[in-house]
């Protein structure tokens, strides 16, 4: 568990999925659209592995009320897996319930979760990617101290044109290493 001024960043329960379904019902952005819930079933299915899921992936909650405004995780992966290279690269996804979106607190949320990987858990690098119009989470990249490493073009495909052709998103890549982190 980690604890920042706001939050609170746990594992997740499954006494969570009434707030997990309310984000997840309409996930945004794009890069989320797999991620969508349609019933509490699919909810309870979800936390039940989640539940497993203690270091490296948290619920964000409000630590005034409790309630779960969204999560953040990342698992470490190697640079090179054939040679059984050390772990210690995360690309961590975030995401908030559009009603707490622009109040610092996927900063906070973020924040504390590099500061955790870096300082608790030795990650030596950690990049993120975002969509080239998601310009909040590009600020937020930029906050964390990341530095802008590249664009895709065209890079990846989550949702389908009206036509149903699959819609190609400009990707953003981001990252920062822990000799440049000032946590």
């Amino acid at each position: 568990m980690v604890e920042t001024e706001r939050l609170i960043l746990r594992p997740f329960l499954e006494s969570d999925a009434e707030d997990v379904l309310e984000y997840l019902q309409m996930p945004m952005p794009n890069c989320f659209a797999c991620m969508q819930l349609k019933s509490m079933q699919e909810v309870k299915t979800l936390l039940k592995k989640r539940a497993a899921e203690t270091e490296y992936c948290f619920a964000i909650v409000l630590k005034a009320t409790g309630k779960v405004i969204g999560e953040i995780d990342g698992y470490p992966e190697s640079v090179n897996p054939e040679e059984n290279s050390v772990a210690d690269t995360v690309s961590p996804c975030w995401m908030l319930h559009k009603d707490y979106q622009g109040k610092g607190y996927a900063y906070e949320a973020a924040h504390a979760f590099f500061q955790y990987l870096f300082c608790e858990k030795g990650v030596r690098r950690i990049y993120a990617y975002t969509e080239d119009d998601n310009l909040s989470s590009q600020r937020l990249c930029e906050r964390l101290g990341m530095r802008r490493e590249g664009l895709f073009v065209e890079f990846v495909s989550f949702v389908k044109n009206p036509d149903g052709t699959p819609h190609y998103e400009n990707t953003i890549q981001y990252a920062i290493l822990k000799k440049e982190w000032r946590g």
